[in-house]
């Protein structure tokens, strides 16, 4: 598969999932919305690992590696450094259930609204960079 494909197949799997965030959020799935939050901005990264280097992206799921890796990381605000830790442990995948069952419950309505809102915000700003790197 051609690179601008694989580039493009990683937008469309981030955009599903941001519409499914959105879904889960009406319905107030809470631990589902941050995990999606998480899908979101780790296939973001990916998108723009794709872009920028020759390799994959590894099967990691690690946000700060993948933006440190492929670059990002250096032009990220503080305030998006601090989010990429924080969606970092809405990894509930695999987790244990005492793990689920404590993310669970520590989010509620507002708290998940603001993981969604600047999941939203830096989703839109990893693809204006991508962007800017494929139009060169």
């Amino acid at each position: 598969m051609a690179k601008e494909d694989v580039i493009k197949r990683w937008i469309e799997i981030v955009n599903e999932d941001l519409s499914v965030a959105e879904d889960l959020y009406k319905t107030k799935h809470w631990l589902y919305v941050a995990f999606m939050c998480h899908q979101v901005i780790e296939k973001a990264l990916k998108a723009y690992w794709t872009a920028t280097r020759e390799d994959d992206p590894p099967y990691i799921h690690d946000h700060k590696r993948l933006a440190e890796e492929c670059g990002l990381f250096s032009e990220m605000t503080k305030e998006q450094r601090i989010f990429l830790t924080t969606i970092r442990e809405m990894n509930i995948e695999a987790r244990y259930r005492e793990y689920k069952s404590r993310i669970a419950a520590m989010l509620d309505e507002p708290l998940t609204l603001q993981i969604l809102e600047q999941t939203k915000q830096m989703q839109q700003w990893i693809l204006q960079k991508l962007s800017a790197v494929t139009k060169q």
